[in-house]
Parts: C-alpha cells; structure tokens; sequence
C-alpha cells in the first residue's frame, strides 16, 4: 500500500469533535481528504434549523462521513442541551419496567436525531451500576440488575436502530463499579473473571444479540482480565467482545482526551495503541484541531514503522467504518421519513418516580434546588425544577418559587424564604455529595416537612431521608414532578 493510503486509512479511524455552530474550514478539508467521522457536542448545537444546516455540510463534505453524538436521554442530551430533555433517563425507563416505553424512547430519540441529519447515536449505556456511589454513571444506567439491563439495552437498541440511526452500547465491558471517573483517572474495577462474565458483560451480549453496529470501550482497567492497561487500550479487554460476544461491528473508543486514556501518554500514543488493541474509531474529544490530528496520525505512522502496530490492521478498522456508513444508510431507508417540526414526545408518568408514601398537593410551593457539579458526561445543561420551567410552574403551580443554593449559607436564607409555605428540596446524588448531604440535613432539621427529592441515583434507608425519587433531573422528570405536586398522588 501507498503511504498516501494509509494516511487515509488513518483518518477514516478518527472521529474528532470541534468548536463552533458551523463547519470549519480545517474540517471541511479533512472531511474531503477522507475523514471519516465528527461528533457533536452541546456547543455545536443551537437550535433545528442550525444543526440541520450543519450536518448537511459534513456530509456535503463527505457523504460516507458518520456524524455522531450522544442523545441518551434524560440528563445527557446535546439536541436539548439549552432547555433539557422530555425524554427519561434510562434509569427511569428501567424502574418502570415496561420494554415497550424503552422501545418507543429509543424509537423516538432516533427519529429526531434522523431528522436532525445525525447517523450514530452512542447510546445506549449498557454498565450495570452495582456500586450506587458512582460519580459517572448512575441514573444513565437502566439500572443495577444485570438481566433488566440487559432486556432494556435491548429494547432501546432496536427503537433507536429502527429510526434509522446506528446504536453505540457503552461503556465495555462495564462502567458499573467504579468510584472513580474515567474522565479524571483510570478507574479500576476488582472482579473476578466470573463476575465480570455473570454481571458486566450480561448487557453488552443482549446489545450484540439485538444487532447493535457499535460498541464503545471504557477507560476502566479490569486487572483480571489486563493488570496494566485500561479497556480502551487492551487486546485482551477488547478480545472478550470479538471473542466471547461474537461481535463484529464497529468498537469505538470513548473520547481519548480523557485521563482514563491518554492520561500520562498523550493522545496521540493513546490511538495507536487503541487501534493495536482493537478499536477501528477513536473518538478523539471536544474542541478538536488539525494540529491534533496531524499528531495522531504521525504517531500511528510511527506505530506501523516499528512494528509495534500492522497496516492490516490500520485498514481493517478503516473498512469498518466505511461499511458503518453505508449500513446506516440502509438502516434509514427502512425506516419511516422522520418528523417535520418539534417531535411529539409522551410526557413521563409519575409512575416510573420512586415514592416513599401518597403525595398530597403543593399548592405555591417554594422549590430548593441544591446545586453540585453537574456529571462531565451530561455537562452544563438545564436540570430540575427551575427558572427555566416557569410557563410550566405557572401553568400547575401559580405562586410557585424557585431558589437555587450552592453554599450553606444561601440554602439557610432560603429556608428562611420560604416560611410558611410548602417547601420541595431537590438535588442530584444528595447521599454522595458532600454538601447536598450537609445541606438537605440542615434544611429537615429546620423544616422536617420539606419534601426531600432525589434526581440522581437514589440510595434508598440512610441519611437523607427521601420523599421521592425521579431517576432524573432533565426536562421531562422536572415537569413530570411539577404534575405530581399539582395533582398528588391519584
């Protein structure tokens, strides 16, 4: 092979993101020169119109481009990063159980993302969240039983595909039980190779078996299996998945700029080892650039050089992403022409929440969201019970207030404000942060009426003591919650 077709090879393989609303030039031209992939993150996206617009000149760029993001639902959206998601989290969806709300979930993200021009959605996660303090997944995960799952995974897997928008399960072979975030460290998780085989691998076979085209790999080492690389960057990890899944898809790694990956290494040496491991598209990060990418290809070149990485290999994961394309394209001819116009999503029931006992009615009541470090995956966008839910607040609940407090300080005043009326506490993951546990405490003391609300993953028996549970802080639990204390429990 000539060099000229390696380069190319390599930049089928890469997937990078970048800054702006619109196509930048550097990336126009890598598209033209045979990239094969971008991704969208919040930032890239302002409004329908735009994001049309700028899916259009990608794929003008280059037509077999995949054009990819990560549209899960719930608290992680980049569509509706401004206002929220309508959609539930997967934890919602796997507390109410009920496989045909997840099919239709995945069904429906995936005619938006179609209409929006988007080809390969990576969703849904697959971890089975078995440690209730993980910093990273939680409410993304469907829940911590391996086998519901494993069934839900499935059903969103053949909604979303069948909208004609390819599936990405993640994170393998499982985020679950971790402590730490990939995006900061390499976590570890200590599990025996049966355990691995019993719980954390359950999912990702149900995905396979349900047809999913990709898989994303974890930064997470799994010392049973690899003691000194992480997922991403193992033969052995990923081996599981060709191997023991039978999988024959696209592997994907999650983004590379994270610590869990290139950590100590750089990027450029974290691809080419992914790519000796396994992984045919490396999803590269945000707020990318050419120099970024010239580095990475210079350095898988090196790779091929010393012998430390084939040119077979190169080419394989290169084929893969090509054949991604046009399996999309199939998959969108099958299925129905996506909407024109907003999406009409079914509002969440009340009862996919967690109550500890019968709601009663709230009438003008004062809403105290606690603030925290919103989860990397999820980054800045609307969540809970605020502001930006005012048309909804004064439609069910006139008179309603809504406070917000990220130090003791603000939360007594607060407390203070609201005397005399009914007041809502709410935050996300309220047992593991620090201060919404310190916060919440304080406020019960002083008010042992208020209304606890858990809207991250909810840890049920200990300190704080919890009213509801909505496995859920985006868009659609915030006003599903507004509907319950308007109406109370029926």
């Amino acid at each position: 092979m000539t060099g000229s077709a390696l380069r190319r090879a390599i930049s089928a393989t890469l997937m990078p993101g970048f800054a702006g609303t619109t196509l930048p030039a550097w990336l126009e031209r890598e598209l033209a020169d045979g990239l094969g992939s971008a991704c969208l993150f919040g930032g890239n996206i302002a409004d329908a119109d735009q994001v049309r617009a700028l899916t259009g000149a990608i794929h003008a760029a280059n037509p077999s481009a995949v054009i990819a993001t990560d549209e899960e639902g719930g608290d992680v959206t980049r569509l509706h990063h401004h206002e929220g998601s309508s959609y539930p989290s997967m934890a919602y969806l796997g507390h109410l159980d009920d496989l045909a709300v997840t099919e239709e979930t995945g069904r429906g993200i995936g005619r938006e993302l179609a209409a929006a021009g988007v080809d390969l959605n990576l969703a849904p996660d697959a971890d089975v969240n078995s440690n209730p303090r993980n910093p990273v997944i939680g409410i993304r995960s469907f829940g911590a039983d391996a086998s519901l799952v494993a069934r839900h995974v499935a059903a969103y897997t053949r909604g979303l595909q069948s909208a004609g928008v390819g599936a990405v399960a993640k994170h393998f072979p499982g985020h679950g039980d971790t402590a730490t975030d990939s995006h900061l460290a390499v976590p570890t998780i200590g599990v025996s190779p049966d355990v691995l085989a019993a719980r954390e691998l359950v999912p990702f076979e149900a995905a396979v078996a349900a047809g999913t085209l990709g898989v994303m790999t974890s930064h997470i080492l799994v010392p049973a299996i690899d003691p000194a690389l992480p997922a991403t960057l193992s033969a052995s990890v990923l081996g599981l998945l060709r191997g023991r899944l039978g999988f024959r898809g696209v592997i994907v790694s999650d983004a590379l700029d994270m610590a869990g990956a290139s950590g100590g290494r750089g990027i450029p040496a974290a691809a080419a080892l992914a790519l000796a491991a396994g992984v045919d598209l490396l999803c590269i990060g945000t707020d990318n650039t050419p120099d970024q990418l010239d580095a990475i290809r210079a350095e898988v070149l090196r790779a091929v050089r010393d012998g430390e990485l084939t040119e077979d290999r190169v080419f394989e994961a290169a084929e893969r992403v090509t054949g991604l394309s046009g399996t999309i394209a199939s998959l969108r001819r099958a299925a129905p022409p996506p909407p024109v116009g907003p999406a009409a999503v079914p509002p969440l029931s009340p009862a996919g929440f967690w109550l500890r006992e019968p709601v009663r009615p709230m009438p003008s009541p004062v809403f105290l969201r606690l603030d925290s470090t919103a989860n990397i995956a999820a980054g800045d966008t609307a969540w809970g019970v605020a502001e930006h839910l005012r048309p909804e607040l004064d439609r069910r609940l006139p008179g309603a207030t809504c406070l917000t407090a990220a130090t003791p300080d603000e939360a007594a005043r607060a407390v203070d404000a609201a005397e005399g009326r009914p007041l809502v506490v709410q935050g996300r993951d309220l047992a593991r942060v620090g201060f919404l546990a310190s916060a919440t405490a304080m406020v019960l003391q002083r008010r042992p009426d208020a209304l606890v609300v858990e809207l991250g993953w909810p840890e049920f028996g200990g300190e704080p003591p919890l009213a509801v549970a909505t496995y859920g802080s985006g868009r659609g639990a915030a006003t599903c919650l507004i509907q319950l204390l308007a109406e109370g429990t029926r």
